[in-house]
């Protein structure tokens, strides 16, 4: 993660007196390396190689591959990029998505974390703006009735499994898909053999198929080559497993290197 950048002052800047203005409650902001530069409705704030948060000069980063505008009241993100894409997510409400290029959203979530990758290095800057309330996505709790269909029905072993495959992006808000561990990474945190990891991820994956979750097979019946992005995707967009999950992979390793 990079933890410095170089850029001109603009417009959108905080004065020169080497302190940031004080921003108000309801100021909307970008925050960058400690930093954080208000934004003007009246203006599109452009993010890149070369625009008014120059983050980098990194050649593989486009010189302007962000923008965020107000329009009618509303805060957007669109990303003006052609080849790169932006991990955009709001861990208070549970909400994660990818910005592809040409693509745009609404910020509706008060607090927004937007993670990209450039190349080797990977930047994280975070927006505040206010906006609608957006209620957290929970799992209310019921005293009677039935199941809910398509909820799937985890043992321990596969709970454990998806939890260590998710924990990174787990542990910090707005990380992508490169840092899901590959199974033979994943065996050795929770002290498994790799066949074990397998057998369990051919068995999670086959029960969330007979489900209906995409992504887990390709074509033909045959398992998909990126079933473990597609897996974590799925659980931590629906919370099966969550934050509070984590130090069952500590014990579960501590367990196995005993035995």
């Amino acid at each position: 993660m990079t933890t410095g950048h170089d850029r001109a002052p603009t417009s959108a800047d905080p004065d020169d007196s080497g302190t940031d203005t004080p921003l108000d409650s309801g100021a909307t902001y970008v925050e960058y390396c400690g930093e954080r530069i208000a934004l003007d409705a009246e203006r599109r704030f452009f993010i890149g190689r070369e625009a008014d948060l120059s983050i980098d000069d990194n050649p593989y980063l486009h010189r302007r591959f962000l923008v965020i505008h107000n329009e009618n009241g509303l805060w957007w993100l669109t990303n003006l990029g052609t080849h790169l894409s932006a991990s955009v997510s709001a861990g208070d409400v549970g909400f994660s998505a990818t910005l592809g290029p040409g693509a745009r959203m609404p910020l509706v979530f008060g607090e927004t974390t937007i993670v990209f990758t450039a190349g080797p290095t990977t930047y994280e800057l975070s927006l505040f703006a206010r906006a609608p309330q957006v209620k957290s996505v929970t799992r209310p709790e019921y005293s009677g009735g039935h199941t809910t269909q398509g909820v799937p029905t985890l043992t321990e072993s596969q709970k454990l499994l998806i939890i260590v495959l998710a924990e990174e992006i787990l542990r910090r808000e707005g990380t992508g898909a490169s840092a899901i561990p590959s199974s033979a990474q994943a065996a050795r945190r929770l002290g498994w053999p790799i066949t074990k990891f397998n057998r369990k991820l051919d068995n999670v994956c086959d029960k969330l198929d007979q489900l209906g979750v995409s992504g887990m097979r390709a074509g033909g019946g045959k398992l998909a080559s990126n079933r473990r992005t597609k897996l974590v995707e799925y659980a931590v967009s629906s919370r099966i497993v969550t934050r509070e999950d984590l130090p069952l992979i500590d014990a579960e390793a501590a367990r196995n290197a005993a035995g």
